[in-house]
C-alpha cells in the first residue's frame, strides 16, 4: 500500500487576468492577492483528492496569507503546499511562494471534507 503525498507543487503563469489592474480596472500589473488565494486553494485542492473517499469534496473555510513580494505578468509563481495534519473532517496546510526572486507569500488554509449532497442541503436551507 502506498503512502498518501503529504506535498505538492503547481507551477502557473502570471497572465493580465491575474492582476490588480484586471480586478480594478487600474493598478499594476502584478499578481494581486486574491489570485494568490486562489492559487492555494487550487494547489490544495489538487493534493486533497488521495484523502477523499468517494462521493466527498472539499470547501475552504479559512485562509491565512502574506503577500510579501510582486510577480509582474509574464513571470512564473511556484506554489507549494504542505498538509500539515488531517483532523476528523478538517485538512490544515501550509503554503509558499516563489517565484524568480525568491520567496514571494506565504500563508496557511484550511478545507473541510464534505458531500456535495449535505453542502446542497445546507445551501437550500438558506433559500427557506
Amino acid at each position: 500500500m502506498s503512502e498518501k503525498p503529504t506535498e505538492f507543487t503547481k507551477v502557473w503563469t502570471v497572465t493580465e487576468d491575474m492582476t490588480a489592474a484586471h480586478l480594478r480596472g487600474k493598478g499594476a500589473n502584478i499578481l494581486s492577492t486574491p489570485n494568490m488565494v486562489s492559487l492555494m486553494e487550487r494547489t490544495c485542492i489538487e493534493l486533497c483528492g488521495a484523502y477523499l473517499d468517494e462521493g466527498m469534496t472539499t470547501v475552504g473555510a479559512e485562509v491565512h496569507l502574506k503577500h510579501l513580494a510582486p510577480t509582474p505578468v509574464g513571470k512564473e509563481i511556484t506554489a507549494h503546499v504542505t498538509l500539515r495534519s488531517v483532523e476528523r473532517r478538517k485538512m490544515w496546510f501550509d503554503a509558499e511562494f516563489t517565484d524568480e526572486n525568491g520567496k514571494c507569500g506565504e500563508g496557511s488554509h484550511l478545507r473541510i471534507m464534505v458531500t456535495p449532497k449535505k453542502m446542497a442541503e445546507k445551501a437550500a436551507e438558506k433559500h427557506d
